[in-house]
């Protein structure tokens, strides 16, 4: 089953295993599913002598469970983890075996401090991009804690089991019978979610920060990065490391690097972050900004932190259609990633809103897996680039519905149909169908800063040359800013602007 290069990969890294694995193995043989993870097991058994195989009908079927000989580590997977599943089959074999995760000592405490017996079934697609974050999360958490264990769980595999559970995202994750979460998560945000927040007495011991940056995107990475070299004392907050790159999947337009994905690349942004002496502090959630003798961040928790500059780069998120059923059906049948979601539609009718690059994007890819698309566009033509477009209506399942406004979602426990008008005719239409994918665009994280610094009618903080904004010693960045364009590139170059332009403000203050 797996390719050669693919083989040539894992070779490499089961030569480090640290002790010898078994893989318990419940696969029919008879059935297609089970012959496809009984032969997978077996191509990898085979690859070295460190690993064998035993029967064991413990374990989900079809599927095999990954332990060291002897013991159990609760790491299983339920089907066969290929594609963007690949690394965490690598990873779970390698620590199993022995191999320390990379993980903070902090987070490692938090995790084997956990007392109670928690079982967590992660139900995935092949192709999300977020579902690796959180399996190779989870698998960690069991492998440091015997009272955890973890289930990988593929989709395609399970169909039945999915549409009886009402899963309609990817990656899902359950705990003890009981729905956990939807959607990427950290180490630190399951943990914050299921123990609690790290407590703002975790904070009152820290000097005030030479910079102190807000936001863990691409602009904040580089302002972060940018201020640690001129070694001066810098802070980062983020409450999702990575930002926006998190949820895209394909850059083909980050110069120097013809192609990447976005996980790796937000990998690598907190992984260079991290070379440098910043104190980084993730999952945490500014909640107020003021100018006092220094610049104050107050936290989520309580906590309140001080520096002599502040740069904001708190990034922005889908933009929301704010109607009816919306926040309802939210990950059940409301998605905003095809590539993650889009095989959970496999055979169903769904609707596209947005007719930007990201919506047609979106239809296009979609239109390889559903029935059928429909495109619904609230303007009298589409924004997409010519090309998108003329491959959008190259293909037959896809309807384009230009100046219409999408009103309402309905549905019992799921979405079942979507309520649009015409503008032109003002003809009410409902349209039956399995799933909304929302791509309207973007807006800024700011709502927090109403008040405290200038910003645009679209929420944009308005920055000067420097990345200055109205409010001494308090810069801003990225995506969160009234900038002309959203670019990765362009958040980075702004980060290292503002954090130069914080650092001059020093030198003349």
């Amino acid at each position: 089953m797996l390719e050669e290069n693919l083989k040539g990969q894992l070779k490499q890294y089961l030569d480090l295993l640290e002790n010898d694995l078994v893989l318990r193995l419940n696969a029919d043989t008879s059935d297609a599913n089970g012959k496809k993870v009984h032969d997978f097991v077996t191509e990898i058994a085979d690859m070295s002598p460190r690993i064998t195989i035993e029967p064991s009908s413990d374990i989900k079927a079809p599927g095999f469970s990954v332990d060291q000989k002897g013991s159990i580590s609760g790491v299983a997977f339920a089907g066969v983890p290929l594609g963007h599943e690949f690394n965490s089959l690598v990873l779970a074999l390698l620590q199993v075996s022995g191999r320390e995760p990379k993980i903070e000592a902090d987070l490692k405490a938090r995790i084997q401090s956990i007392t109670k017996p928690y079982h967590f079934e992660t139900y995935v697609s092949l192709t999300c991009h977020n579902c690796p974050d959180v399996v190779q999360a989870l698998n960690i958490m069991s492998v440091l804690n015997d009272n955890i264990s973890h289930t990988m769980i593929e989709g395609g595999m399970f169909q039945d089991e999915i549409n009886a559970r009402g899963v309609m995202a990817v990656p899902t994750v359950f705990v003890n019978d009981e729905e956990f979460s939807s959607g990427r998560m950290s180490p630190e945000e399951i943990l914050n979610k299921l123990i609690g927040q790290v407590g703002s007495d975790s904070f009152e011991d820290k000097d005030p920060y030479d910079v102190l940056v807000v936001g863990g995107g691409p602009a904040g990475a580089s302002a972060a990065i940018y201020a640690a070299r001129k070694g001066i004392r810098t802070g980062i907050l983020a409450e999702k490391f990575g930002g926006q790159p998190l949820e895209t999947l394909g850059i083909e337009n980050f110069i120097g690097t013809p192609y990447t994905e976005g996980p790796k690349l937000a990998a690598q942004l907190e992984e260079h972050v991290k070379t440098y002496p910043v104190d980084v502090m993730k999952t945490q959630k500014a909640v107020k900004l003021a100018k006092n003798e220094l610049v104050e961040v107050t936290l989520e928790n309580g906590a309140v932190l001080q520096s002599k500059t502040v740069v904001l780069s708190t990034g922005a998120r889908w933009r929301s259609l704010g109607i009816p059923g919306e926040e309802e059906f939210k990950n059940k049948g409301i998605a905003y990633c095809p590539h993650c979601d889009g095989p959970l539609f496999a055979g169903k009718k769904i609707a596209v809103v947005g007719g930007g690059n990201s919506g047609i994007e979106a239809a296009i890819d979609l239109a390889g897996v559903v029935e059928h698309v429909t495109v619904l566009e609230f303007l009298p033509e589409l924004k997409a680039d010519k090309v998108l477009q003329d491959k959008l209506y190259s293909l037959d399942n896809v309807t384009v519905l230009t100046n219409v406004e999408t009103k309402a979602i309905h549905g019992q426990d799921k979405v079942e149909s979507v309520d649009y008008v015409n503008r032109e005719t003002q003809e009410a239409v409902t349209l039956e169908l399995a799933g909304v994918f929302i791509l309207i665009g973007l807006v800024p994280n700011t709502e927090w800063l109403d008040g405290v610094v200038e910003r645009t009618a679209r929420g944009e903080i308005i920055v000067d040359k420097q990345g200055a904004t109205n409010l001494p010693g308090v810069f801003a960045a990225g995506d969160c800013t009234d900038s002309a364009y959203k670019q990765i590139i362009i958040a980075m170059g702004s980060g290292a602007t503002a954090s130069l332009g914080a650092f001059d403000y020093m030198i003349r203050n």
